[in-house]
């Protein structure tokens, strides 16, 4: 039956990209878990927001298979944005922070100049927020808005809130240049929304003054920030009208979702820590040959991506040495019944800056394990019964929290070196730690000691 499977997918792949395929990366900035008015899990109304208004969105996940347990590389926007071009953990990258320098890996390894080594027919642009040191171009992009930072998002144009429109604008104008040219081309569009401070239309902003906090102005301004979310999602929307006017929908891979997470109603924590609520995020994704409509229960992350690129584009094309993700191709064109392949089988993730207790995390099957450096202590949970981590099991399952809790330190160790690892062991930490510590606080503002024990 396997054997049968595999051959379908194989058969369906072949029938479904008759050329080289486009690639559009859609990356919505600080959008959390139920940010969007789609549910990421079909029965849990809290994973979508009641405030939000999102058609396009909800249309694309008629349309294409939407993922329930997306992660973030990163709960935060630089590493997250590093680990997705160069495709591996940021410890192994060894982009932690947003000051990390030395790299464990070459931008020539990155996910658009490995694209051109496979098929040098590909053209790339990126439109939006890059937040790092290395240059789009350095990274293969042939067209981008250079290195930009959250100010730049700050727009003074009251009809191009958080620039949102003229992103869509400059996509539309690649988009044409490379069909007329006939180039396959990957996009990648960093909206910065919905990041601080809201922004929107004055037409959109109308619809939602009834709202609470409507008028406050600033971070706490609900109505600011659901017209933001509506006005990104009507950007959504135009991009995908140029696909179909363009008569390149048929042939193109659209990948939706966020660089990290953000605080939710369900979920623990949120940006700047690993709770679910910092790492977990919305992912829809539409491409030929996957059925419309679909909920998807496996574990994906977000430096999986140029694995699945390469797997749609150059199939076969071997990776650059140590990356870390895995194609999501065999997993979409088999209705979410094949598993994702990577070379490691765990999600890892580091954060000990601009943070009140750094911490660690690590998710292996089921089981995902929080350790914090400060107190040494390791907080387990099985998500799949407990998706607000609320029940600590390191007691009832010690021998399990040991486990993961090693792994996690050689991972670590491998990817950091010995003297920063050593360093962590020894309770010194980065510069740029948030409140001081003693509180007793866990990820998301939580009392550790607080959480419920496991029976």
């Amino acid at each position: 039956m396997k054997t049968l499977l595999t051959l379908s997918i194989a058969l369906l792949a072949g029938s479904a990209w008759a050329k080289a395929p486009n690639i559009l990366f859609i990356l919505a900035d600080d959008q959390s878990w139920s940010g969007t008015s789609v549910r990421m899990m079909p029965n849990e109304p809290g994973s979508a927001g009641r405030e939000f208004h999102t058609p396009n969105l909800e249309k694309l996940a008629a349309q294409g298979m939407v993922f329930s347990q997306a992660y973030a590389a990163h709960c935060k926007c630089e590493c997250s944005r590093a680990s997705i071009q160069m495709g591996r953990t940021t410890s192994s990258l060894n982009a932690t922070d947003k000051n990390s320098r030395n790299w464990n890996a070459p931008v020539t390894d990155s996910l658009v100049n490995t694209l051109k080594k496979a098929d040098g027919s590909y053209r790339a642009a990126h439109f939006g927020k890059w937040q790092w040191f290395h240059t789009p171009e350095s990274m293969g992009y042939d067209a981008s808005d250079g290195i930009t930072m959250n100010e730049d998002g700050d727009s003074t144009d009251p009809e191009d809130p958080k620039q949102s429109f003229g992103i869509t604008r400059r996509a539309r104008t690649f988009m044409e240049k490379q069909v007329k040219e006939g180039h396959p081309f990957f996009l990648q569009l960093s909206y910065y929304a919905v990041h601080q401070t809201p922004q929107a239309l004055a037409s959109t902003i109308k619809k939602y003054e009834g709202m609470p906090n409507a008028g406050k102005g600033g971070k706490g301004d609900r109505a600011v920030m659901a017209a933001m979310t509506e006005d990104l999602d009507t950007c959504v929307g135009e991009v995908l009208k140029t696909l179909d006017e363009l008569r390149i929908a048929e042939n193109t891979l659209v990948i939706y979702t966020s660089d990290n997470g953000g605080r939710t109603s369900l979920l623990n924590g949120g940006k700047g820590d690993l709770g679910e609520g910092g790492i977990r995020e919305p992912m829809i994704i539409r491409c030929p040959g996957v059925k419309g409509g679909v909920y998807c229960a496996t574990p994906v992350i977000s430096y999986d991506l140029m694995a699945t690129v390469l797997d749609f584009a150059a199939p076969g094309f071997p990776l650059p040495k140590g990356v870390e993700g895995g194609s999501w191709k065999p997993l979409l064109l088999s209705g979410g019944k094949e598993p994702v392949r990577r070379p490691i089988d765990r999600f890892v993730w580091h954060q000990v800056v601009e943070v009140e207790h750094p911490m660690s995390a690590i998710r292996k099957g089921d089981y995902k394990l929080l350790y914090f450096w400060d107190s040494k202590e390791g907080l387990l949970f099985d998500l799949v019964h407990d998706l607000g981590e609320t029940r600590d099991l390191a007691k009832q399952n010690p021998q399990m929290a040991e486990k993961l809790q090693a792994e996690l330190k050689a991972h670590l160790r491998a990817g950091l070196g010995e003297q920063a690892f050593a360093a962590l062991e020894r309770g010194e930490f980065p510069q740029g730690r948030g409140p001081k510590p003693g509180k007793g606080m866990g990820p998301g503002g939580k009392k550790k000691d607080g959480m419920k024990k496991g029976k």
